[in-house]
């Protein structure tokens, strides 16, 4: 979810510190109960009185300080270094999580300052165009990662990130992506069992992502790396553009339930109602064609009010799967689950990952079992972008052949 956004429900126009203020304080409180789903098994324990690992947050934004907050109450945590390129929003950490002066860094390599501490791990809450470079350097210098979606904008940032997930396996190292549909007890239930046969064999799905106009429609220098760094979640380079930044989460979950590679991808994509600013696209549609003939639909739209969802549905010969970020969970036909109401799950996935970061530090669990689905999801999404973009079908195997980055020209900009 981007960090300025409305959340995203079936129906609803609910601004997100609306719904956090309103449901917030209960799911953290219950939402990891019956109530929703959760069991024992599936939740790491909190870290009570245990030694506090330290950490440094790169990416000092909204959202930076936001799951900055949730480590702290998880309780196994303490931040003492932040890294941004903005001076305003590393003072605003510092002080609110009372880091020392020395320890705020600022500019393009602040980055690098912060890795060079003494640290346990990093917490990356930077614009996706640099969470690869990032998170890269963090496991060079020896750092657990926790990572925000998306990993990367472009082909060379995912494959990197593929790269530093085993780099951190062979170094005792856990890395781990911030997914938080595949924390819920619901969704991996669900999946499970499609996985199990419970719904015969898929024929095809689809997968949606209706929100209002997450990032607004800001007037400013376009020519400006700065301005741009600024509201980098309208532009299309730092953010990947709406179909990589946010629509990945419904794609995420396709990606899941279909488990497997798609062959290609064909659609279109459009800018109405955005600004002379803003250089992502307001909609998405496209076509996946995945092994076996089977198709995934897919439509976007981050404009407009009047009908939010994040939603996701696998047809099989015997059952459906259907699955809501905001709503139900469940399994339909001839043998069904019922799954639940997720609830909070903005907030609650974000607490079990923490959680499970904790518990893998400290129980020194180095699989990493979330790379290789992040990369696989991430590279979904931008075979879609390309192929909007291109105006024409686009293989696999073309994308990762053409191998194409996305530049960012940082000319000017502070070191």
């Amino acid at each position: 979810m981007a960090e300025n956004g409305k959340t995203a429900q079936s129906g609803g126009g609910m601004e997100r510190r609306e719904f956090l203020t309103a449901a917030g304080a209960a799911a953290l409180a219950a939402g990891l109960g019956a109530g929703h789903g959760a069991r024992a098994e599936d939740q790491p324990p909190k870290a009570g009185d245990k030694p506090k690992l330290e950490l440094g947050l790169i990416g000092c934004g909204g959202r930076g300080n936001w799951i900055a907050d949730l480590f702290q109450k998880n309780g196994g945590f303490k931040f003492v270094a932040g890294a941004d390129y903005f001076e305003d929003r590393v003072k605003g950490f510092g002080d609110k999580f009372g880091v020392a002066a020395e320890r705020r860094h600022t500019g393009l390599s602040g980055y690098k300052k912060l890795l060079e501490s003494k640290l346990d791990g990093v917490v990356i809450e930077s614009p996706p165009f640099y969470h690869p470079e990032h998170a890269a350097a963090a496991v060079d210098a020896g750092k657990h990662v926790y990572v925000a979606k998306p990993i990367a904008v472009d082909v060379p940032g995912c494959l990197l990130h593929g790269e530093s997930g085993k780099k951190a396996t062979e170094k005792k190292l856990v890395y781990l992506v911030d997914f938080q549909t595949r924390a819920h007890a619901f969704y991996r239930e669900a999946i499970k069992r499609v996985h199990n046969g419970d719904i015969g064999k898929l024929i095809s799905a689809e997968a949606v992502y209706y929100t209002g106009g997450t990032w607004g429609d800001a007037t400013f220098d376009k020519n400006s790396p700065e301005a741009r760094l600024r509201h980098w979640g309208i532009d299309r380079v730092l953010s990947g553009d709406i179909i990589t930044e946010q629509n990945i989460h419904a794609l995420d979950v396709a990606s899941w339930i279909l488990d497997a590679d798609p062959i290609k991808a064909v659609g279109q994509c459009g800018k109405k109602a955005r600004g002379a600013c803003v250089t992502c696209n307001s909609y998405f549609a496209v076509i996946y064609t995945y092994p076996d003939d089977v198709l995934l639909s897919f439509a976007s739209k981050q404009c407009g009010d009047g009908w939010e969802d994040i939603g996701c549905r696998g047809f099989g010969a015997r059952g459906t799967i259907d699955t809501h970020y905001f709503g139900d969970v469940s399994v339909r036909g001839k043998t069904p689950y019922k799954g639940g109401n997720v609830g909070n799950l903005f907030t609650d996935g974000v607490v079990l990952n923490i959680a499970t970061f904790y518990d893998s530090i400290v129980n020194s669990k180095f699989d990493n079992p979330t790379v290789a689905p992040s990369v696989r999801s991430n590279l979904t999404t931008v075979l879609g972008r390309t192929a909007c973009y291109k105006g024409q079908p686009v293989t696999w195997d073309e994308l990762l052949k053409a191998n194409e980055k996305f530049e960012f020209d940082t000319k000017g900009m502070k070191a």
